[in-house]
C-alpha cells in the first residue's frame, strides 16, 4: 500500500472490511456485520467498532469462515494484491477452510447426479408424486 493510503488514527471496521476486499460494498460489510457473520476478538461488534492492529477477525461468507489477524489499517480499497497485504490467515483458520472443502467435495461425491434429465412422462410421475407429499 502507498503511504499516503495507509491509516494510522482510527478505522471504522465496515470500511476495513470493505478495503480489504471482503465484500464488494461497505453496505454489504455492514449488512453482514449486523447479521453476526463478523466476529471482532471473539466478540460481535457494531458497525462502527474501531479497528486496531494484531485484531483477530472471523468472517463468515458462504460456506467458508475466514479468520484472520489485522496487519495494517487502509481507508482506501485499492489492488486485490495490495489488499491482501492489510491480514493475514491464521494457521487454525486456514486448517478449517481445508477441512470443510474437503467436507464439501465428499458429501458432494454421496449425491449422485441423474444420468440424463427426466422427460416428459418421468417429470409428470415428479409432479405427482409431490402433490400426494402435500
Amino acid at each position: 500500500m502507498n503511504k499516503n493510503t495507509l491509516v494510522t488514527e482510527a478505522l471504522r471496521l465496515d470500511k476495513w472490511l470493505w478495503a480489504a476486499r471482503f465484500f464488494k460494498t461497505r453496505s454489504l460489510a455492514k449488512a453482514a456485520i449486523e447479521n453476526g457473520k463478523v466476529h471482532y476478538d471473539g466478540q460481535r461488534p457494531k458497525v462502527s467498532r474501531t479497528i486496531t492492529l494484531g485484531a483477530l477477525l472471523e468472517i463468515t461468507q458462504g460456506f467458508d469462515i475466514k479468520e484472520v489477524e489485522v496487519l495494517a489499517l487502509s481507508a482506501q480499497r485499492g489492488p486485490a494484491t495490495e489488499a491482501q497485504k492489510l491480514y493475514k490467515e491464521t494457521e487454525r483458520g486456514l486448517a478449517n477452510k481445508v477441512a470443510a472443502a474437503e467436507k464439501r467435495r465428499l458429501a458432494g461425491d454421496a449425491s449422485l447426479a441423474p444420468a440424463q434429465r427426466p422427460d416428459k412422462k418421468s417429470r409428470r410421475q415428479i409432479h405427482r408424486f409431490k402433490r400426494q407429499e402435500n
